[in-house]
């Protein structure tokens, strides 16, 4: 079968700094990936790789055994959270609605089966209640809730999440990740989901790729997540502890980075 992501000696560099050199990934469909690192080790350009919207230095980036492209149908994304203005013309529904229409052009067009589609969403997503709202009258959380139902909208074959978890509570942190698991497990979509802090999700992870000083680790999470294994990434001492199910990574340059406060 073909891979739902797949790169081969992939790297991204900028001038003489190597942001990460020479991934290899083969990611299949249904398989949760979960990607960590410090600020400014390449997690977001990373996704923009994926989505089309940063080239690589050297190497190459497939989806579904084809070249990486701008604006795939098989791709969805949430981003990372920033509030939409006020002044932004579109309802609840609507902004759900682009994630099945927002690549055809003319008058947008509704049919009976796409408004089941975002009714359902809407629900699962616990954004019911405020469907026909203003986008830019909710509040932050509500508004990740909405991005992440635009993008399960067209059921991608590849899923790419930027902390989208941010801003919402923790019941709503648990109904967003059922969901991105539920589109991992019953779809067979494959999951790239970035974050700081993979507790809320470490029970569905597949595996990790972990960027760090240029470098990078990818394994399973109990072979990833040790500190002996960071601790050779960072080129300082990092220690991994694990207490009530939950890992807390401690170190000079990645205290705190995977536990709640």
């Amino acid at each position: 079968m073909t891979a739902a992501l797949s790169l081969n000696q992939a790297s991204v560099r900028f001038g003489s700094r190597a942001l990460w050199s020479e991934v290899n990934l083969a990611l299949e469909a249904g398989e949760f990936l979960a990607v960590l690192g410090p600020n400014g080790a390449g997690k977001s350009t990373f996704l923009k790789v994926l989505l089309g919207l940063q080239r690589l230095t050297t190497g190459r980036a497939e989806v579904l055994g084809r070249p990486v492209r701008r604006g795939s149908a098989q791709v969805g994304y949430i981003p990372q959270h920033h509030n939409l203005e006020v002044e932004t013309p579109l309802r609840a529904q609507d902004l759900v609605a682009l994630g099945l229409e927002g690549h055809k052009y003319g008058i947008p067009w509704t049919s009976r089966k796409a408004r089941a589609r975002i009714e359902q969403l809407l629900g699962q997503v616990g954004a019911a209640d405020y469907a026909d709202r203003p986008v830019g009258l909710l509040s932050g959380g509500e508004q990740q809730r909405l991005r992440a139902a635009q993008a399960l909208a067209s059921n991608p074959a590849l899923l790419l999440c930027d902390e989208p978890l941010h801003s919402l509570d923790l019941n709503h942190q648990r109904a967003i990740t059922e969901l991105i698991r539920s589109q991992a497990v019953e779809r067979g979509s494959a999951v790239v989901f970035v974050t700081h802090e993979i507790n809320p999700v470490i029970e569905h992870v597949d595996r990790v790729l972990y960027f760090a000083r240029g470098g990078y680790r990818i394994g399973p999470v109990e072979e990833v997540m040790r500190s002996e294994v960071l601790t050779e990434l960072y080129q300082s001492p990092v220690e991994v502890i694990e207490h009530k199910g939950r890992l807390v990574v401690m170190g000079e340059h990645a205290e705190g980075e995977h536990h709640n406060d």
